[in-house]
């Protein structure tokens, strides 16, 4: 199988999209989450240039790759994944503008370091570290103004799931964000049903 397929960090999101004239003349779209994976930024460094070793794994005229490293490593390996055609995201972004935000970077520093895409309302995000729908919201308002896109990660944890809660969560999840959708070309919507992560359900 191809290095791609074997890396452990990358998980897929499918994209989905409300309005079927423009989901069909989309791309369709795989994402890697690498969290606080790997080790060391030579160890990233080592996985890309073993994917450059893989030149046609993926037809860049069908599928958009979109790679989220860890915030430090974004500015470095950028430049590398875009020469095998991926794209980089950021897994986080803040809620606010520039100010006194201290561990926070801005939607406006991500375009202006030339990352196209973020991650918004990922579950750890949500469930490790109190983010709310309200939040998420406010995430997606600020990447609107600034024309970066959104992964918009929505999903059940399995408690949920086992209360028949499912549709209320994802629909919860969602509805906060709606209002604050100008430009659909800019979102993606990633299902990741917390439950399965992990737990061969």
């Amino acid at each position: 199988s191809s290095v791609l397929a074997r890396t452990r960090f990358c998980i897929a999101f499918v994209s989905i999209h409300p309005f079927r004239a423009l989901a069909m003349s989309r791309k369709f779209i795989v994402g890697g989450n690498w969290k606080c994976n790997p080790g060391t930024q030579k160890e990233a460094t080592d996985l890309i240039q073993a994917w450059q070793k893989q030149a046609n794994v993926f037809d860049k005229e069908k599928v958009e790759v979109v790679i989220c490293p860890p915030a430090i490593w974004m500015d470095g390996l950028q430049g590398k994944l875009s020469a095998i055609g991926m794209s980089t995201c950021s897994q986080n972004v803040s809620k606010t503008g520039p100010g006194a935000f201290t561990g926070e970077w801005t939607a406006e520093s991500l375009v202006d370091l030339g990352v196209s895409w973020t991650l918004v309302g990922h579950s750890e995000r949500r469930s490790k570290y109190g983010e709310t729908d309200a939040d998420t919201a406010e995430k997606v308002a600020m990447c609107q103004e600034q024309g970066l896109n959104v992964i918009l990660c929505i999903g059940e944890l399995l408690e949920e799931r086992e209360a028949g809660k499912t549709d209320e969560v994802n629909t919860r999840q969602l509805a906060a964000c709606l209002p604050k959708i100008k430009d659909w070309s800019k979102i993606v919507i990633a299902y990741e049903p917390v439950w399965a992560i992990g737990t061969g359900k």
